[in-house]
């Protein structure tokens, strides 16, 4: 996501806030910790961007399957410095 991102703005410090993240989680229907498979991504956000832009909405939701296989699919709403 980060590669996408600067590849599509030029630079990382143009994202101003994170302000909204949904992990999706490739899971069977008992797993009860997909929160603390997305507090990864979190935690990697707030400590490249601080608190203070990094902090964000977030929600974690288990999927019986994604696309291709796929273990984890992360959506995110940045707000972006023009």
């Amino acid at each position: 996501m980060l590669g996408s991102i600067q590849r599509a703005l030029g630079d990382l410090d143009r994202v101003a806030a994170w302000l909204k993240v949904l992990g999706m989680v490739n899971c069977a229907s008992d797993f009860v910790q997909t929160p603390n498979v997305i507090n990864g991504f979190s935690d990697l956000i707030i400590e490249l961007w601080g608190a203070d832009r990094g902090a964000h909405a977030r929600s974690a939701v288990g999927m019986n399957s994604l696309p291709v296989g796929i273990p984890v699919e992360v959506e995110a709403e940045i707000e972006i410095e023009v």
